[in-house]
C-alpha cells in the first residue's frame, strides 16, 4: 500500500523520454472544439430532446456547460503547473500517488477509446446517409455494428476511418494538427450556416411545453449530454507539446469550452424551434433532418458533409489524448515500455496502432446507444478527481507555483467536484455496473502488472 499511495517527486520526475513542443494557443483551442464539436451538436441534440427533456435540452446544455467549465478552470491550473503527458492521470500521480493515478488512467483509456469508437459509429451513420442521398448503398452487412436479426455484422467504415486517423497520427503531431485545424474551421462554419438558415423557420410555439418531461428530465438530459462535452479535457493531453504552457494551456481549454457552449445551445434552440421535438424520436442525423423539414435540401446535404468533417475531426483529438495518456502511462512503467516507444518524429507508434485498431474494431461491432452512457462516466470520474485533486495542489510545496489560478479558491474547486458529483449519480445501474467491472479489471491489471514494473518502485 506505500507504493499504491507513493508520489511522483517534481525533480525526479523529468524524464528523458519527451514530446517535441510545437503546439501554440490557437492549435489548443482548435483541438479542443475540433474534440468537443461533434457528434454532440449533430446527433444528441435530437436523440436527447425526443426522449428525456423536449426543448429544455438549452438549458441541459447550460447545466453541463457551468460544470465543464469549472472543471476546465481546475484542468487549466494542473496543466499549466504540471505540463507533461497524461492529463489527469499525470496530475493524479503527483497530488494522489500511484495506485489513484492509475485508477484514473484506467477510467480515461475507457473515456477516450469508447468515444473514439461512438463518434466513429456516428460518422458513419452520416456517411450512409449522404451516399444514399447519391443512390450509393453500401453492402447490408457492412453497413452497420453487429446486429444479425437487421442483417448487418460489421460497420466498416467506423473502422477504416478510425485506421485513416492512426495514420495521420502516426505521421506527426505538427502535420496532424493543420489538418484538423483546417477541418475545424469548415465544420464552424458548417453550423453557423445552419443557424442562419434555420432561424428563420422557428416557431416559438414548437418550445411549448418547454419542459414536458420536467426538471427532471433536464437533470437527467444534462448527464447525457456530457458526452458532448467531453473532449476539452484532451487538450489537456497535449500539455509536453505545448510552447508557453503556462499561458497557452488555460487560453486554449477555456476558449473551446467557452466557444461550443454558444454553438451548442443556440443549435439546440434552433433545432427544437424548427421541428417539434416528438418528431426527432428515432432520428440519426436530426439537424440535416431539420432541414429537409422546410425544403432545405441542399443546405442539408452540406451539412451532413459538413457533420462527417467535424466528426473526423473529434476522433482525431480522441485518438491524439488516448495515444499520449497511454504513452504517460508506459513512460512510469505502469503499461509495457513498447507503448512508448517514439519514431523520429517523436510519436508514439506502436500504442497508436494498437489504440486505433482495437477501437476500429470495437466501433464496427458495437452500437452507437451502448457506447455513449460509459464515456459520461469516465469522464464525470475524472472531472471529481481533477476537482478536488486542486485543493491538493496547492498544499504539495514540491510542486511549480507558477501558472494559472483557479479563482474563487477552494469553493470554485468544491462546487466543480459536487456538481461532477451529482451528475454521476444520475446516470443508470447499468452504466454503474459496467463502470465498477471495468475498475476491478483495472485493479486486477495494476497488483499483476503495473506496480511490479514501476518506475518509482526503483527509486
Amino acid at each position: 500500500m506505500n507504493q499504491f499511495f507513493k508520489k511522483k517527486q517534481w525533480l525526479s520526475s523529468q524524464s528523458n523520454k519527451k514530446l517535441k513542443k510545437t503546439l501554440g494557443a490557437f492549435d489548443l483551442t482548435m483541438l479542443g472544439v475540433g474534440a468537443v464539436v461533434g457528434s454532440g451538436i449533430f446527433i444528441l441534440p435530437g436523440e436527447i430532446s425526443s426522449t428525456i427533456t423536449g426543448p429544455g435540452i438549452m438549458i441541459s446544455f447550460i447545466i453541463a456547460a457551468i460544470g465543464c467549465g469549472l472543471a476546465a478552470l481546475c484542468y487549466s491550473e494542473f496543466s499549466s503547473k504540471i505540463p507533461q503527458a497524461g492529463s489527469a492521470y499525470t496530475y493524479s500521480y503527483y497530488v494522489f500517488g500511484e495506485g489513484i493515478a492509475w485508477i484514473l488512467g484506467w477510467a480515461l483509456l475507457l473515456e477516450y477509446g469508447l468515444a473514439i469508437a461512438a463518434v466513429a459509429s456516428g460518422w458513419s451513420s452520416y456517411v450512409i446517409n449522404l451516399l444514399s442521398g447519391m443512390d450509393i448503398h453500401l453492402i447490408k452487412a457492412l453497413s452497420g455494428s453487429y446486429d444479425p436479426s437487421s442483417g448487418q455484422y460489421f460497420d466498416l467504415l467506423s473502422f477504416l476511418i478510425i485506421i485513416i486517423i492512426g495514420a495521420l497520427l502516426v505521421n506527426g503531431v505538427r502535420e496532424s494538427t493543420r489538418i484538423n485545424n483546417i477541418m475545424v474551421i469548415i465544420k464552424i462554419l458548417v453550423v453557423l450556416l445552419f443557424i442562419i438558415v434555420g432561424v428563420f423557420y422557428v416557431k416559438p410555439e414548437n418550445w411549448t411545453p418547454f419542459l414536458p418531461f420536467g426538471f427532471n428530465g433536464v437533470l437527467t438530459g444534462a448527464s447525457m449530454v456530457f458526452f458532448a462535452y467531453i473532449g476539452f479535457d484532451a487538450v489537456s493531453s497535449a500539455a509536453e507539446e505545448v510552447k508557453n504552457p503556462q499561458k497557452n494551456m488555460p487560453i486554449g481549454i477555456i476558449s473551446a469550452l467557452t466557444i461550443c457552449t454558444i454553438l451548442y445551445i443556440i443549435v439546440s434552440a434552433v433545432l427544437t424551434g424548427v421541428v417539434p421535438y416528438q418528431r426527432l424520436e428515432g432520428v440519426g442525423a436530426p439537424v440535416a433532418f431539420a432541414l429537409q423539414s422546410i425544403n432545405q435540401n441542399w443546405i442539408a446535404g452540406f451539412l451532413s458533409l459538413g457533420a462527417i468533417v467535424g466528426m473526423t475531426t473529434v476522433i482525431f483529438v480522441m485518438s491524439y489524448g488516448g495515444t499520449r495518456l497511454i504513452f504517460a502511462m508506459s513512460r512510469d512503467g505502469l503499461l509495457p515500455k513498447v507503448l512508448s516507444k517514439t519514431n523520429e518524429k517523436q510519436t508514439p507508434v506502436h500504442n497508436t496502432i494498437i489504440l486505433t485498431i482495437s477501437m476500429g474494431v470495437v466501433s464496427g461491432l458495437v452500437p452507437l446507444s451502448q457506447l455513449a452512457s460509459l464515456i459520461n462516466i469516465g469522464t464525470l470520474f475524472a472531472f471529481c478527481t481533477v476537482s478536488i485533486g486542486v485543493l491538493f495542489l496547492r498544499r504539495n510545496h514540491t510542486l511549480p507555483t507558477e501558472g494559472f489560478n483557479v479563482p474563487f479558491y477552494p469553493v470554485l474547486p468544491l462546487v466543480s467536484f459536487g456538481i461532477c458529483l451529482y451528475l454521476m449519480t444520475n446516470l443508470s445501474h447499468t452504466t454503474w455496473i459496467a463502470f465498477m467491472i471495468w475498475f476491478i479489471l483495472g485493479i486486477i491489471v495494476y497488483f499483476s502488472y503495473g506496480i511490479k514494473h514501476s518506475k518509482l518502485k526503483a527509486e
